[in-house]
């Protein structure tokens, strides 16, 4: 039988089971131990979520995505129904937040799978001079 930790899924496989919060390389471990706190490894193949760098990026592409979202959506709302100040405030900061949380999810996981996909790791110098 083949081990678990010399397959390399296919690229979209991989970003699959990432996005599903499953492990990129065998599908089986949780990826995230809380809703935006990945994991130190996976427990079914032993993959170390901590050679991958998501760092920042997730955050940046969510501050852009949500960023134009909830911009767009209150200047339609305001234009629509010219509504008071704390309607914006009770629709958009829950919106706001749920948005953010939800999409830091999925792109950290994204970011995760693609990274493992193409064997890509944080930057090494080589001693061969």
């Amino acid at each position: 039988m083949t081990n678990p930790a010399d397959l390399i899924p296919d690229k979209g496989v991989a970003i699959g089971h990432a996005l599903k919060g499953r492990c990129p390389r065998c599908g089986q471990g949780r990826l995230f131990t809380g809703p935006l706190k990945l994991g130190d490894r996976c427990r079914a193949c032993g993959l170390d979520y901590g050679d991958f760098n998501v760092g920042d990026g997730p955050a940046a592409f969510a501050i852009f995505i949500v960023g134009t979202i909830i911009a767009v959506g209150a200047l339609w709302l305001d234009m629509a129904v010219r509504p008071p100040w704390w309607v914006h405030a009770l629709v958009w900061v829950p919106t706001l937040v749920v948005l953010t949380v939800l999409s830091l999810h999925f792109i950290k996981a994204a970011l995760l799978g693609s990274e493992y996909a193409n064997q890509a790791r944080e930057g090494r110098r080589s001693d061969d001079g």
